[in-house]
């Protein structure tokens, strides 16, 4: 009789290959110029009041708050996404939807356009476009995701918003096409 050792089998079974995660491959390049804005404004504070011969503890106390409050605006969120996920992570706190769950998907317009996603458990995560358009590993792991959710019939809202990114996308590559190619 033949013994089974089903614990050595299951180690011997190959995995399967982990899912990728799509990372925000200009996030620090943007918090390079958040810091570089905050410090340049910092600077040009302290020289104007240096020269006007104001310069206080006081005032440079203010101008320095003024500095960390432009880079606290400026701060861009850390975005990442794997298989079923998309996360926005800011400096205080970091937001988790579940793109495979999607209900809606909207598209903010304003100084600074902004893409709401909201999933079936009511999460919800705010992120710009323009991070989806810069990074295509990111925007094709959310179209999959969107479109599994449209199949499951959860995505009643947001077809023309994510539309309208993919347009945005297939148009800024076209361009980068042309303009490699010489053809521009």
């Amino acid at each position: 009789m033949e013994r089974r050792n089903d614990a050595r089998n299951a180690v011997d079974a190959p995995t399967p290959p982990p899912a990728e995660v799509a990372h925000d491959h200009f996030w620090a390049r943007d918090l390079r110029s958040s810091v570089r804005c905050a410090g340049v404004l910092l600077a040009l504070l302290l020289l104007i009041d240096r020269a006007a011969g104001t310069l206080t503890g006081l005032r440079a106390l203010l101008w320095v708050t003024l500095a960390v409050l432009l880079f606290l605006v400026l701060y861009p969120a850390r975005v990442a996404a794997g298989e079923g996920w998309l996360t926005a992570r800011g400096l205080l706190r970091a937001r988790r939807v579940r793109t495979d769950h999607l209900v809606s998907v909207r598209c903010l317009d304003g100084v600074g356009q902004r893409l709401v996603l909201r999933d079936t458990f009511g999460a919800r995560v705010e992120i710009d476009p323009r991070v989806l358009v810069s990074n295509p590993p990111l925007w094709h792991r959310l179209d999959e995701d969107a479109r599994v959710s449209a199949l499951r019939g959860s995505l009643t809202c947001g077809a023309t918003a994510l539309r309208r990114v993919s347009n945005r996308i297939d148009r800024e590559t076209a361009q980068t096409v042309f303009k490699v190619s010489g053809l521009e």
